[in-house]
This record gives structure tokens, C-alpha cells and sequence, in this order.
């Protein structure tokens, strides 16, 4: 996972751009994991851990009526957190992890469910919604991959590269 990091910061410093992550079922493996290669500080400005539902309203902004209304595993959901802690750390891009880890269901939503969102420049949103399997620590370091994968892609995307 570490490689995956070092490469999303060098995307990220190639493009004088920053990261801020929300993180829910991950609890802050998504910062860990990109302040791991030296240099880090180039590019990632922070993040917030909303575990509670109520938190993802009160720090990120996300709207309380659709928390009420769909729960907080949701598409809509990761990518509010997305853009609030984009706003929030006055980062380029806001990386949002929401999902059940288990081992029980959350919101009527299975285990493994993981809904990843990227929010960017001009609020451009891009999301990814998986059905991760394996324990809750292996959803959970699923989830640092998928998130990571996203944000490559869309920096890749954007700079009109692929590196595989």
C-alpha cells in the first residue's frame, strides 16, 4: 500500500495539488498510510476521522436529511465527505471512505459494503462503489486500496497519463 501512496503524492506534488481524507470504516488508515513515504507533507494536508454518523454532519457538512434519510453507507454520503473535508483543509482534492466493516450490517447494508469518493477542482465528484469480501480488517485494508486506486485514477485521468 505504501507504493500505491508514494505514488498518489507524487501525482499529487507533479500537479502542485493537495489530498485531505474523510475516513468512516477505515479510522484513519487512508492519513496513515499516505504519511508513511517521506515527503508527505508535500501534498497531504490532513484529515478527519467521522466515525459517528453525527459527525459526518457536524465536521463535514454532509447533509443531515440525507443521513436521515439513507444512512450514512451510501454514494451520496462519501461524496458530501468528500467535498466537506476538500473545504474543510482547503485541499485540492477531498478523498471520502464510507462502509460496513462488520461484522454486522449497518443501515440494512451488508458487510463489505464500501462507497470511495474523490471530490475535486470545480467540484468535479467521482465515485467508486464496491462489495468488499474478507474479514472486517481485510475489508477495511480493501478500502485503503480502493481509495488510493481512485485517487490515482483520477489523477492520471487529469494529467493525461496512465502508469498502470
Amino acid at each position: 500500500m505504501s507504493s500505491a501512496a508514494a505514488e498518489v503524492l507524487s501525482l499529487l506534488v507533479r500537479r502542485e495539488a493537495t489530498v485531505a481524507v474523510a475516513e468512516s470504516l477505515t479510522g484513519g488508515l487512508i492519513g496513515a498510510t499516505l504519511t508513511t513515504p517521506s515527503g508527505a507533507s508535500a501534498a497531504f494536508r490532513g484529515g478527519v476521522i467521522a466515525y459517528a454518523t453525527d459527525l459526518k454532519a457536524g465536521l463535514l457538512d454532509v447533509p443531515k436529511d440525507l443521513l436521515d434519510r439513507e444512512g450514512a453507507v451510501h454514494p451520496d454520503v462519501a461524496a458530501a465527505m468528500a467535498a466537506g473535508v476538500r473545504a474543510l483543509a482547503g485541499a485540492t482534492y477531498g478523498l471520502a471512505v464510507t462502509g460496513v466493516a462488520g461484522p454486522d450490517e449497518q443501515d440494512g447494508k451488508p458487510v463489505g459494503t464500501v462507497h470511495v469518493a474523490v471530490s475535486g477542482p470545480g467540484g468535479a465528484v467521482w465515485h467508486r462503489d464496491v462489495i468488499l469480501p474478507g474479514s472486517r480488517e481485510e475489508i477495511r485494508k480493501s478500502t485503503v486500496t480502493e481509495g488510493l486506486d481512485l485517487l490515482r485514477g483520477v489523477l492520471e485521468a487529469q494529467m493525461g497519463e496512465h502508469t498502470g
